[in-house]
């Protein structure tokens, strides 16, 4: 009759850590796959926010004084935009006084 508690003969000590090595490990990829993928979707609300506040900017810049800012520091001075220039590169456009300059913002920290 075998009983309950009792090793068998064929188990090793090392099974037993084996698993918890495994599971351990297992626990810690999830983990920074978890916190990867928290932090590239941060990154990409911190651009649609720059974005937005960019094109506020544009907005209000046309509606009081009628033209659209001739450049991105002109919304820096007179509008208050404020970034981190570090981490951003914003490509502005004039297309003329009265076209919508065209905006595209690019996250140094990602290129090549």
């Amino acid at each position: 009759m075998k009983h309950r508690f009792e090793a068998s003969k064929n188990s090793s000590p090392f099974q037993g850590m084996f698993l918890s090595v495994a599971c351990s490990l297992a626990v810690v990829v999830c983990f920074w796959f978890g916190t990867s993928f928290v932090s590239d979707k941060t990154d990409e609300q911190e651009i649609q926010t720059l974005h937005r506040a960019v094109n506020r900017g544009i907005i209000h810049c046309y509606a009081i004084e009628g033209s659209y800012p001739e450049s991105l520091q002109y919304l820096k001075d007179y509008y208050g935009l404020t970034y981190d220039e570090q981490k951003y590169f914003i490509d502005y456009q004039v297309l003329g006084s009265n076209i919508l300059p065209d905006v595209t913002i690019i996250d140094r920290r990602n290129r090549p």
